[in-house]
């Protein structure tokens, strides 16, 4: 049975814990906090979960997080807020360059691509 959560298929045969974390802006600390919330053993796996363990962790992730396309809807308007006021992230974000003060002499060759 494949399980879907926020428009995501989370792979069966591995532990919860992981499984949950395919969905995006869903990493391993934030996984244990809702496993944690949903009252479900991080080392259970996926399709060892009943009906309602599911439908719980779907629940939990659905309303109350920012996941999946919300999530990237959000970051792609932040990092336009970025380019439109010319600032200089937004200029290296236009540039494909990096942005946090890394070296550019060497080794940014997958920024500068």
């Amino acid at each position: 049975m494949a399980v879907r959560i926020a428009g995501v298929t989370i792979p069966d045969d591995k532990r919860v814990e992981i499984s949950i974390t395919y969905v995006f802006g869903v990493g391993k600390s934030l996984a244990n906090k809702i496993l944690e919330k949903a009252n479900i053993n991080k080392d259970t796996r996926v399709n060892a979960l009943k009906e309602e363990e599911i439908n719980r962790l779907r629940e939990i992730i659905e309303k109350e997080y920012i996941v999946e396309g919300d999530l990237r809807r959000e970051v792609m308007s932040n990092i336009k807020r970025l380019k439109e006021i010319n600032c200089y992230r937004g200029e290296r974000h236009s540039k494909k360059l990096p942005l946090r003060g890394q070296s550019t002499k060497n080794n940014s060759r997958t920024a500068r691509k």
